[in-house]
Parts: structure tokens; C-alpha cells; sequence
């Protein structure tokens, strides 16, 4: 009798596993084991689980302006979402910042404590007596005070801002210290620098942006500078009334260069032409396999654009001074576009300084003029494997328009534009973009594009672009590891034939 009841309890006990092992699987992993497992299954690319992808587009215009914040507490702190807060001020120097709260309305909150004063229908025995309150709040007792008010932002808190009062840059900072809050939820608060990839997190974004022209001020800095453009909806001309294409820039410029020494007076040399640009910025991110605190897998930050120019070179001009060209820079440009990478304001400082170059051995007298159309791209590229490098590439061509060139002698003449793009204040690329032309000759010749002319003994002019800049430490603010000096773009140069002439003297 007992050996069957035992019989018994163990057919059960093995029933009870068998329907356990049915339900749970017959896994012989711990369970903290299969539980990192599934949690690595789960973050594994080949889960299926993608990037988010983010737009890449110009923020809206107006008196808004956009703010997205990276909450500390949340689940997934790297991802920053668009807010009503506003950064009220700015101290770039310190760090301090006022975070103002959206206005009160609806989002007010009631008062924690209730009023205890007696209304005018109690019992005047139970206002004496508190009735219904705890002891010692009865009548003539003052209320409670008002709990503090909340802080509009957290310490951790990432703070993404278009430009503010005091941050023209706009500003990317991490909150440190909640220094002070005031009644309306307005927040005094300690800031530290930031970086993109705190406010990015695992998101993905590559495109362009184009600057509108009519947002770039220009500082003319010789006389006859004339600036004119063109945008949807408000068409400009440019001076000599050929149409601009929708979203170019025309910097028109006439000046005169210094004259060789020995020169006649007939001979002044003088620079006039223009430069048109439709830049645009151009931005990618992809922050895959990055965790909390992990630099992104990969980042772009670079200018594009079309270009074209079309300038002449007329007189002797002057040589080098101390073997150096002479440079003569005849326009300043600064914008800060704020382009919206998915919900976060991306503050675009971009800076261009106009120039034409001249190099010259002061012998040569030249009356040669250059039509030239192309693009360019130019930034700094990041990847795991390759880290930090530059990016310089160019695609222009040009014809002459005219050439005469007297003497024996070189001259090399450019118009040309330095152009530096940063984020949030922070320099991150600088590339000088050169279209030239040089002339060469050893006697007299005269020639134009069509191969008509005259000439005695031999000239040649070509056209060419060079292309130099660098990569600065600052790129670090897309969260990459930091470099220790300057990388160079690499330099990019081209020459080609324009057109060239020779013949016996007679």
C-alpha cells in the first residue's frame, strides 16, 4: 500500500514537470541568463528594430522659436523631443541660463492646500471650534503656505535652442544646477556645454538645407560693392538686369590693384566682376550602435552649393609683397540658419569673406576676362573606421571671354571665398574656395575664344580652381572622440587649357 501511494506521487510530481517544461520551454539558462539574452536579441541590429529616421529641413520662421529638450528621467535620454520652454537668457561666458515655462492657462496647477477660512454659512461654534479641520487651523488661523513651485527643467536635462536673448549662436547645453525658480515656473539654472548626440541619441538624418540669400548680412568692404538676389515669391535683379536663379546670392565688385612701380599710367590695373552662390548646409547624422554616452557612428558638416563668376583683369599690377599675393577681401557674409533635424533646432553659423587675388611678376600687362560655372562641396566626414576626415570636391569648367596679354611675364588672377561653418557658436569648417585664372606669355599676343586674333610669339591662359582648408577641434560637438590638431581638408587642385596661341615673329 505504500509503495503505491508512492507510485502515485511521483507520476504526479512528473506530470506537474512535463506541463511546466510545456509552458517554459525547456531552457536549462538561468533565468538571469535567458533574460540577457533576450535584452541582447532585442538591441541586436538583426532584430529588426530600425533607427529612427529624422528630417532634415529648415525650421520654421517667425517669432517662434524652437526648443527641444532631452529628458534626463526618461526611458531613452538621448532622444530629445520639441518643448514649450524658451530660453529667456543666456550668459555664454558662465553658463547661466532662464529657462522660461510655457505661459499659465490650462496647465496651471491647482493649490495644494485648501482653504480653511469659515464660509459665510458655517456655524460660527464650529469656525471657533475648527470643526472638521485638524487642531489648531480653526478660524483666524493663517492657510498653509503654498508648496514651491515646480522647476520648469531638471538637472540632466538637455536644452536645444534656437537663438535667444543672449545666445545669438543659439544654445546646446546640459542643465548642472537648479539655481533658483520663480513663482510663474521660470528657472535660473547652471549650464554645461553639450553635444549632439545627446539630443540625437539613435536617430539617423542626412540632407541639405538651403540659406535663404536675404537672410545673410553683407558688410561691403571696398567701394562699388553692389549685393543682389533672388528667393521664391521676391525676385531681385542683379545690376547689369540678368535674372538670378531662386535662391542665389550676386556680389557685384569693381576695384582698382595695386600698380606695378614702373608702369605707365595707362597701364592701372583694376579687378571687376561678380560671384554668385546658392549655398546650402549640408548635415548627417547616424547615431546606430550608439548607446547613452556613446559617440555616433557616423556625421557629415559641410557647405554645397552652386557657383558661378564671371571677372576681368586689366593693367600691370604690382608683384608680391614679401612673396606673398596680394589679397584684397571686398565683402563680409555671416548668417545663422537654423535648420530642424526631426524635432531638434540646429543652430548653422556660416561666415563668407569675398576676395579677389592677384600674383603677379609686374611686368606683364593683361586685359583678360573669364566666364566660370560649377559646384562644390566642401566639410568634414566622420566614421568609426577612419575617424575625422576632410571632404573637398569641385566639378567647374569656363571659357574665355577675352585675352590680351603684353610682355614677357605669368599673371595669376582669382576671385574667390573663405568660407567657415560651425554649429552653436563653435568653428568647425574652413575651406577657400579659388576659381583663377593665369596667363602666360613671352612677346605680344592677342586671341579670344573663337580662335580669332593676332599674335607674335607665344601666349597661353588657363583656368583652374584651388581648393585648401581645414577641420578644427570643435566637429567634437557631434559627440565623436576629440582630435588633438587641425586636419587639413586636403588640398584640391585643378588647371586646364582655356586657350593658347603661337606664331613666328616675323
Amino acid at each position: 500500500m505504500h509503495k503505491l501511494r508512492r507510485h502515485t506521487l511521483l507520476s504526479a510530481l512528473s506530470a506537474i514537470t512535463v506541463a511546466t517544461l510545456l509552458v517554459t520551454g525547456c531552457s536549462t539558462e538561468s533565468p538571469s541568463t535567458a533574460d540577457k539574452a533576450a535584452a541582447t536579441t532585442a538591441e541586436s541590429p538583426a532584430s529588426g528594430a530600425a533607427e529612427e529616421q529624422l528630417a532634415v529641413v529648415s525650421a520654421p520662421t517667425g517669432d517662434a522659436t524652437p526648443t527641444a529638450v532631452a529628458d534626463a528621467n526618461a526611458a531613452d535620454r538621448g532622444k530629445a523631443e520639441s518643448s514649450a520652454l524658451k530660453v529667456a537668457s543666456y550668459d555664454r561666458k558662465s553658463g547661466r541660463a532662464v529657462i522660461a515655462a510655457p505661459a499659465s492657462g490650462s496647465d496651471a496647477e491647482p493649490s495644494a492646500t485648501p482653504s480653511t477660512t469659515a464660509s459665510a454659512s458655517q456655524d460660527p461654534d464650529e469656525a471657533d471650534t475648527g470643526t472638521g479641520t485638524d487642531p489648531g487651523t480653526g478660524a483666524g488661523a493663517k492657510p498653509d503656505p503654498k508648496p514651491d513651485p515646480k522647476p520648469a527643467v531638471a538637472v540632466g536635462d538637455v536644452i536645444a535652442s534656437a537663438p535667444a536673448p543672449g545666445a545669438p549662436d543659439g544654445v546646446l547645453a546640459e542643465v548642472t544646477e537648479i539655481v533658483d525658480t520663480a513663482a510663474d515656473g521660470g528657472t535660473t539654472v547652471e549650464t554645461e556645454p553639450a553635444e549632439l548626440n545627446s539630443v540625437l541619441g539613435e536617430g539617423k538624418a542626412d540632407g541639405t538645407v538651403p540659406v535663404d540669400p536675404s537672410t545673410l548680412d553683407v558688410d561691403p568692404l571696398v567701394q562699388g560693392v553692389k549685393v543682389s538676389w533672388a528667393k521664391t515669391g521676391d525676385l531681385t535683379f542683379g545690376p547689369e538686369g540678368a535674372k538670378l536663379p531662386l535662391g542665389s546670392l550676386r556680389i557685384d565688385v569693381g576695384a582698382a590693384v595695386e600698380t606695378a612701380p614702373d608702369a605707365p599710367a595707362s597701364a592701372a590695373a583694376s579687378v571687376e566682376g561678380f560671384v554668385q552662390l546658392a549655398p546650402e548646409v549640408a548635415f548627417s547624422y547616424d547615431g546606430s550602435g550608439s548607446g547613452t554616452g556613446s559617440s555616433p557612428g557616423g556625421a557629415f558638416l559641410g557647405l554645397t552649393g552652386d557657383w558661378a563668376s564671371q571677372w576681368s583683369l586689366k593693367g600691370r599690377a604690382a608683384g608680391s609683397t614679401d612673396g606673398k599675393p596680394i589679397r584684397i577681401p571686398f565683402a563680409e557674409l555671416h548668417a545663422d540658419p537654423v535648420i530642424q533635424v526631426g524635432p531638434v533646432p540646429i543652430v548653422v553659423n556660416l561666415d563668407l569673406v569675398c576676395y579677389f587675388q592677384v600674383d603677379a611678376d609686374g611686368r606683364v600687362t593683361v586685359d583678360v576676362e573669364q566666364d566660370l560655372k560649377g559646384d562644390f562641396r566642401v566639410g568634414g566626414n566622420f566614421t568609426w573606421a577612419k575617424g575625422w576626415q576632410g571632404v573637398s570636391e569641385s566639378h567647374m569648367s569656363g571659357e574665355p571671354l577675352k585675352t590680351t596679354v603684353t610682355a614677357v611675364g605669368d599673371v595669376k588672377a582669382a576671385m574667390g571665398a573663405e568660407a567657415t561653418v560651425g554649429l552653436y557658436g563653435t568653428v568647425g569648417v574652413t575651406a577657400d574656395i579659388a576659381p583663377y585664372f593665369r596667363a602666360e606669355a613671352d612677346a605680344t599676343a592677342e586671341g579670344s575664344a573663337n580662335g580669332t586674333g593676332s599674335a607674335k610669339g607665344s601666349w597661353a591662359l588657363y583656368g583652374g580652381l584651388d581648393l585648401t582648408g581645414t577641420l578644427n577641434l570643435q566637429l567634437s560637438i557631434f559627440g565623436t572622440p576629440i582630435f588633438q590638431k587641425k586636419i587639413p581638408l586636403g588640398a584640391l587642385h585643378e588647371e586646364w587649357l582655356l586657350t593658347k596661341g603661337e606664331a613666328k615673329t616675323p
